[in-house]
């Protein structure tokens, strides 16, 4: 597992539509476990692989509950509204109040190439959508509403 490098704001990777993954391979595999280590070390709560240079259909995401990782996913349902300050590993310092679905239902496929569904409330919801619209070359300060601010996130205290 390596430390991979999370691309900016303004690198034309992150405005790029993703392929989709047909096979688990060695090579993607490999990609998975480096965007989780890459994303617990930044503190996210969620990676797309284009955030690391990888035009694949490929998110990892974890809301304090065990990683989820999402291939190919596609939403197939959403409901309520929630409106929130939403950041990203993308533009580290910065967030802004976005408006998400309250639910979401996703199916992808895992790690072992298995179709699965997955439902999730609030910050679940909010990292399904942020992440799916990073596969399509989208990010969240084109919902940003009323701008951006500046963040600061206290560092966990080691145990």
């Amino acid at each position: 597992m390596a430390l991979r490098k999370i691309r900016q704001l303004g690198d034309e990777v992150l405005s790029k539509k993703c392929r989709e993954v047909r096979e688990m391979t060695p090579r993607i595999r490999e990609l998975i476990e480096d965007m989780k280590e890459t994303m617990y070390e930044a503190n996210g709560v969620g990676l797309a692989a284009p955030q690391v240079g990888v035009l694949r259909r490929v998110v990892v995401i974890d809301v304090g509950e065990g990683p989820i990782v999402l291939i190919n996913p596609r939403i197939l349902e959403q409901s309520g509204e929630r409106t929130e300050d939403e950041g990203c590993l993308s533009l580290p310092g910065k967030a802004g109040q976005v408006t998400r679905p309250a639910y979401v239902k996703v199916e992808a496929c895992n790690e072992n190439m298995e179709k699965v569904i997955l439902e999730g409330e609030e910050l679940l919801a909010r990292a399904f959508c942020h992440e799916i619209d990073h596969l399509d070359g989208h990010m969240y300060v084109e919902k940003v509403e009323g701008g951006l601010h500046d963040v600061v996130y206290e560092e966990e205290e080691e145990a």
